[in-house]
């Protein structure tokens, strides 16, 4: 979008949330670049240039903007939209890869080599692989600066800067403070906000509108007991990070989610925000999704009623396509207490002083050596599950950021007792396809006959081709005519 300047020029001269995070806007006079919606007067075009990323800006020499703060927008919803390998390779830089393993690792991942990946990268959004992971520390570190005492050589090593030096002047270049600074001006504009020792407060940005009604629900209908629970307005899981375990509480407000973190170690930070904002999918675009959905006239009164509705997703691939077989036709209270039994047995235990959170959700590989007579399901459905988590553990079955979807739908497909529902769920929610459709779902066809639409699964479909490519955001107007606690916000 930014190569389009008369259409960037019209988002910043109107304001336009919804463009914040599609492109950024570079101030040639004042070398400072914002958010399409920055409160200021919008400068002159001739003085306004437009880069696809953050990291584009920073690296063209424009520091961040003070006052709309460009570097805490929404992302881009193009990066889960696609499943490209650019977007692919965004949605692991955004999860910390480049951090953890380096340019090679995200090369690795994704099947390319080093060089094809940097000039992929650059030639659509302006930088490299480490020029935007750069931008990426620069804002982990703005959030432990303002939200922790931490001292600032931890705060460095936490952000994943390998020097204090490099902090320093990243700081200072990004924003035009230097780090002292910064959190000397976040002192001062929250000084009467409480600080809990240990927790990191945040503020997730989304696009609006957001219908927290089947998002919340559809989490706490399902949740896990000793992984997840509602509590206090909040849901509220743990989380397995690479350095230590964290807690999370996530609460809906009328413009942004309150995020409370906990975390053993800073520096996973950067992968918990990522985890939750894909959780929660809040760098969805919902104005072109439901524009899309409007246009089939049966569907339309649904969205019109409930708009910015999104997919319920998950902060772990493997964990969601474990849940996915023990949910296989039984009813949600069954399946929580099949998955409730297989954590108290192989999941580690963690504290949580703040409520009832018991154990993190076991891994493959804690998972690969159960003894499947110790299960309490259909024989068929043991093979299923321990066929499942023993090629997640051998890595002959990967889900995750980098993910082929349509690879991974063929390798789900030829594991037994996976049918085109049990596939789909997990390309929906686990690996975050939003064209995920679910034709034989029981409630999605129940819905679908009482709108008047096709209730086969062939005619649904071929009616669906016109919500593409947004057939999963389709799913949860459907699911949301009927009664079931997944579709309400819980009290």
């Amino acid at each position: 979008m930014h190569t389009d300047t008369d259409r960037c020029v019209r988002a910043v001269r109107s304001k336009d949330a919804r463009f914040d995070g599609w492109f950024f806007t570079a101030v040639l006079t004042t070398r400072i670049y914002c958010r399409p919606s920055c409160p200021v007067v919008p400068p002159k075009p001739e003085n306004m240039t437009f880069y696809p990323s953050a990291a584009a800006c920073q690296q063209a020499g424009f520091r961040a903007c003070k006052r709309c703060r460009p570097d805490t927008s929404p992302g881009s919803p193009e990066w889960n939209a696609r499943a490209d390998t650019v977007a692919r390779a965004m949605r692991l830089i955004q999860d910390g890869v480049v951090d953890r393993e380096g340019v090679p690792g995200l090369a690795a991942r994704l099947g390319y080599s080093t060089r094809q990946i940097e000039r992929q990268l650059l030639a659509e959004l302006g930088a490299g692989p480490l020029a935007l992971a750069r931008a990426q520390r620069a804002q982990t570190a703005r959030l432990l600066i303002e939200t922790t005492e931490l001292p600032m050589a931890d705060v460095a090593f936490a952000a994943g800067f390998a020097s204090i030096r490099t902090f320093n002047d990243t700081v200072r270049e990004v924003f035009a403070l230097a780090p002292s600074e910064l959190r000397a001006r976040a002192a001062r504009s929250a000084a009467k906000t409480p600080h809990t020792p240990g927790v990191i407060a945040l503020r997730l940005p989304y696009r609006a509108p957001l219908n927290p009604d089947n998002l919340f629900g559809h989490l706490a209908a399902t949740a896990v007991p000793g992984v997840e629970e509602w509590r206090d307005g909040a849901y509220r899981r743990t989380l397995a990070l690479p350095h230590g375990h964290g807690i999370v509480a996530l609460a809906p407000r009328p413009d942004h989610i309150a995020c409370r973190l906990s975390l053993t170690d800073p520096r996973d930070l950067t992968l918990a925000i990522s985890r939750c904002r894909r959780l929660l999918d809040l760098d969805a675009d919902p104005v072109a999704i439901d524009d899309q959905l409007r246009t089939d006239p049966l569907l339309a009164p649904l969205v019109d009623q409930a708009p910015g509705r999104r997919v319920p997703r998950t902060v772990d691939a493997a964990e969601f396509a474990v849940r996915a077989v023990l949910g296989q036709q039984v009813s949600t209270a069954a399946a929580r207490t099949h998955a409730g039994r297989l954590v108290t047995a192989h999941g580690t235990p963690v504290d949580d002083p703040q409520g009832g959170l018991t154990h993190l959700f076991p891994g493959p590989e804690a998972l690969a050596a159960l003894d499947p007579e110790a299960l309490a399901l259909p024989r068929s459905r043991r093979a299923t599950l321990t066929t499942l988590v023993g090629a997640l553990a051998d890595g002959s079955l990967r889900l995750g950021l980098g993910t082929d979807w349509d690879e991974a739908r063929s390798r789900l497909a030829a594991l037994p007792g996976f049918g085109p529902w049990t596939v789909e769920a997990i390309a929906m929610r686990a690996l975050g396809d939003p064209d995920a459709f679910l034709p034989t779902d029981l409630g999605v066809r129940r819905a679908a006959a009482g709108l008047g639409l096709p209730s086969t699964p062939a005619a649904l479909t071929a009616r669906a081709a016109a919500w593409r490519p947004w057939r999963a955001y389709a799913v949860q107007y459907l699911w949301a005519t009927d009664s079931h606690p997944i579709n309400h916000l819980p009290a």
